[in-house]
């Protein structure tokens, strides 16, 4: 998702190189795509045809998800120098973290809306075994990624961007995304451990990513704002902002029953004045991104770019953040901004899924990075 140059293995040219150069920032595509059926299901408004159109966008996002798994497997068998070069570079080894969440946005697509064509039971098997497989590698993302910082090749005082949230984000989907599978997990002990291993994920998720939040303040005030290919990344901030608003709603709403009712009713609590505090931030960096992207654009910057797909999935969980909050308090504003903040998604999905298209059909993507 970056136009960076990385230092690749010299490979025989007649190899293929759309395999070659596929990297784990393409699941973001699928991110994106996932995120317009979800967000449908939760829109605090109804309009027709929106359930039928949302089940065909989650029917392409899993046909994706598949393919792009299976071109994914057969890059890490054919060129694993590759994988490898993507694992050590300090900036698409962040993209790590899109798979994870890619598995687990299907998977709550499944159970939210692919139901309706497969059964409640398939759905359920479905996405516990895609929120499993995500949530073991968001996990693994959020450590390995972040101990190679540490422990790697010094990073630059000013070298923060949007895209080291990718690899702490994971848990933070997991927890939100958990929360739909509580209750259709055995009563007791198996429910109480799952919505606890939630919480303790959204935690995990919401420190980490808040101190890269601020890192990343601190080098747009103090350095420059982002440009060409890397204008989008900004939007990934938006990322953890709304989907920690979502995952606190959809928590509180699993808790009733799993909880003690002292805390499920805290959980009620927290999750409004926690929504709508982050819920203003998060407004605050949408607007902030949009002048950006409106600066880089009137200055001939905003070259098309596998990042585009940074300006879909954050959006889609504001959408959705903006939905929970609207059915705990019964706020017009927040029915209000999910319906708009939609259409802007359903906007910005069309063009970057369009010129990706483009990209494909002319060969220019996968593109060497």
């Amino acid at each position: 998702m970056t136009a960076t140059m990385i230092s690749r293995p010299a490979v025989r040219s007649g190899q293929m190189d759309a395999l070659r150069h596929l990297g784990p920032n393409w699941f973001a595509a699928v991110m994106g795509t996932g995120i317009i059926a979800n967000a449908a299901a939760t829109l605090p408004l109804r309009f027709p045809g929106l359930r039928p159109a949302a089940l065909v966008v989650w029917a392409v996002a899993a046909a994706f998800l598949l393919a792009l798994s299976a071109a994914y497997a057969v890059h890490l068998i054919r060129f694993p120098e590759y994988a490898r070069a993507d694992g050590r570079h300090p900036i698409m080894s962040q993209f790590f973290g899109a798979p994870p969440m890619a598995l687990m946005t299907v998977g709550a697509g499944t159970l939210l809306l692919g139901r309706d064509v497969i059964g409640l039971d398939a759905a359920v098997t479905i996405d516990w075994t895609l929120w499993s497989l995500g949530t073991v590698l968001g996990l693994l993302t959020a450590f390995a990624i972040p101990y190679r910082m540490f422990t790697g090749e010094r990073i630059a005082p000013d070298a923060a961007f949007g895209g080291w949230l990718m690899p702490v984000v994971p848990p933070m989907v997991s927890a939100g995304m958990g929360a739909l599978l509580v209750p259709h997990t055995p009563a007791g002990q198996a429910r109480l451990t799952l919505i606890l291993v939630c919480l303790a994920m959204f935690g995990l998720s919401l420190i980490a990513a808040l101190v890269t939040i601020t890192m990343i303040w601190s080098r747009l005030v103090h350095s420059t704002v982002p440009r060409g290919a890397t204008v989008p990344t900004l939007w990934l901030v938006l990322g953890p902002l709304g989907q920690s608003v979502t995952a606190a709603g959809l928590l509180a709403n699993a808790a009733d029953g799993t909880l003690p009712e002292l805390y499920a009713k805290g959980l009620i609590v927290f999750s409004v004045i926690f929504g709508i505090a982050t819920w203003g931030f998060a407004m605050l960096w949408l607007a902030l991104a949009m002048a950006v992207t409106a600066r880089a654009h009137r200055a001939g910057e905003l070259d098309f770019a596998l990042t585009w797909w940074g300006f879909t999935f954050p959006l889609g969980t504001c959408v959705t953040g903006s939905a929970v909050l609207y059915t705990h308090t019964g706020a017009y504003l927040f029915a209000a901004t999910a319906v708009i903040l939609y259409a802007l998604l359903l906007g910005a999905w069309a063009i970057v899924l369009a010129r990706t298209g483009k990209g494909l059909l002319s060969g220019t993507l996968p593109a060497p990075r």
